[in-house]
């Protein structure tokens, strides 16, 4: 194991130079202190749990201490934000303060986000609040432990230093960890800008450093669209699958290595809404939870776009016409494994699409607990358990009968088929209002409530008998708190 001075750099994205990104150093916020950190992504860096006591630790996440080997810089991208282009964004209140490599090889990006203001942060004050960092911290990690690709998060620092958004709130910031923190964005910036040799440097780096298999092909450059194209797939099939709502799906936030991150108004359905949306900001309902795989297959082409001077059109299209059998390969994959199926059915995306229907009318059905349900008892007796939340009584119990029919088809015995299921539907899942409270309780100086939360959350489908509460249904508050992009 290492500790904080032991760490090795290799800072592969800040020697592309200054065209890429802007050397910026971190500004501290006053009296740092830990609010919550995860051991399992410390271990990701090969990090001593036991460092997080140390004060230093608090000191270099909040900006008063910086690592000599580390090259702090602002990338700067470009991005389609609620379909509109907006020719320069960049990190705005984020920073890489440089890539670690572990034991295994593996680089590590360390990214502050809440470091102050950029060259970027145009109209910002560069700075993250307390309550986006910790649901931003809960959200990577929890995903991670959901098995669905995500960025990850090492820790969140408190401090007294102030700063307004809707109102007077405590400036924090998040180390997050990524393998890459290449968006979308970035091609399309130096595409549109016409730097094409720059364009070309950064997809080589791409390439070399995360699909190093791409540069054997005749065609690298769609070879490279493809790959983006079915881990993009995954990680909308996984989404769909468990009820998450991103909430933003502009270019800028959408990962060159399809995972997870820059979160920021999301939610996890509640009730079952195909139509819900969870960012208040959101007036027309682009990024709802329906819309998420064909916004997926948007922002791809916009990728598709900013790599026409490297591949031909008709092939780059031929690509994308890969994104939408992909995803629903992958997603009717997840759904089987969900309702306690290892083989597959023609009929089973219509069962699959039945169940949705039916769960839409009166919106009354826990989507999260409808499935841990599903798995506590023989199919027969589960159904007659789970039939109480549904409207169509009828309809449900058409579906029963398809369902028990194909149950019975399956076989196998009942105590393999719960720990099958329970192995991936999760008790416990990330409710906003789950967040709220542990949010309410650290901006009081009470972090006991978000360091328990992490930890139930990080073994999403273990029984955890002493925390049932963080399982139950949401009260009717919880189901209608609203997040807006502000952080």
């Amino acid at each position: 194991m290492k500790n904080l001075d032991t760490l090795t750099f290799d800072n592969r994205f800040a020697r592309l130079g200054d065209a890429f990104s802007t050397e910026v150093l971190p500004e501290p916020i006053e009296q740092p202190r830990l609010v919550v950190a995860s051991e399992a992504a410390m271990a990701l860096l090969d990090l001593n749990p036991a460092e997080a006591q140390r004060s230093e630790f608090a000191e270099l996440f909040a900006g008063h201490k910086l690592w000599e080997e580390a090259e702090p810089r602002a990338m700067v991208y470009s991005g389609h934000q609620f379909g509109g282009y907006t020719p320069r964004l960049g990190d705005g209140r984020g920073l890489l303060l440089g890539e670690v490599v572990n034991q295994n090889g593996e680089h590590w990006d360390l990214h502050l986000k809440g470091a102050g203001m950029t060259p970027y942060s145009r109209m910002g004050d560069g700075r993250a609040v307390l309550r986006s960092s910790i649901r931003e911290f809960l959200a990577s990690e929890h995903l991670h432990a959901l098995g669905i690709p995500s960025s990850r998060a090492l820790c969140v620092t408190g401090s007294s230093t102030p700063v307004w958004r809707e109102k007077q709130e405590s400036a924090a910031m998040v180390l997050r960890l990524a393998q890459s923190h290449v968006r979308f964005g970035h091609f399309e910036y130096f595409y549109y800008t016409r730097q094409h040799e720059h364009l070309k440097t950064l997809g080589e780096h791409v390439m070399a450093c995360h699909f190093p298999q791409c540069l054997e092909q005749d065609e690298p450059w769609l070879a490279l669209l493809r790959e983006v194209i079915e881990r993009t797939a995954a990680m909308i099939a996984y989404w769909q699958a468990y009820g998450f709502c991103h909430g933003v799906m502009n270019t800028d936030n959408m990962s060159i290595l399809g995972i997870t991150f820059d979160y920021g108004p999301y939610a996890f359905l509640d009730d079952f809404d195909a139509n819900h949306i969870c960012n208040h900001s959101d007036d027309t309902g682009r990024y709802s939870f329906s819309n998420q795989v064909p916004i997926a297959h948007w922002n791809l082409a916009a990728l598709a776009q900013a790599l026409t001077p490297f591949a031909a059109v008709e092939h780059l299209r031929e690509a994308l016409e890969l994104f939408l059998p992909l995803y629903q390969a992958h997603y009717l994959d997840l759904m089987r494994k969900r309702l306690g199926f290892t083989s597959a059915e023609d009929e089973d995306e219509a069962l699959i699409q039945r169940l949705l229907q039916l769960m839409q009318q009166g919106r009354a059905t826990d989507y999260t607990l409808f499935f841990r349900r599903l798995g506590e008892q023989a199919p027969a007796e589960a159904l007659n358990i789970v039939r109480e939340d549904f409207v169509d009584l009828a309809g449900f119990d058409a579906w029963s009968r398809d369902y028990l029919a194909r149950c019975e088809r399956e076989g196998g015995e009942q105590a393999e088929r719960q720990v099958r299921m329970h192995s991936v539907n999760p008790k416990y899942i990330l409710r906003n209002y789950l967040a709220q409270q542990a949010i309410e309780a650290a901006e009081q100086g009470d972090y006991g409530p978000v360091r328990e939360l992490h930890a139930v959350l990080s073994r999403p489908f273990d029984e955890q008998p002493d925390m049932q509460r963080y399982a139950e249904r949401p009260p009717e508050w919880g189901k209608h708190l609203e997040i807006s992009c502000s952080s």
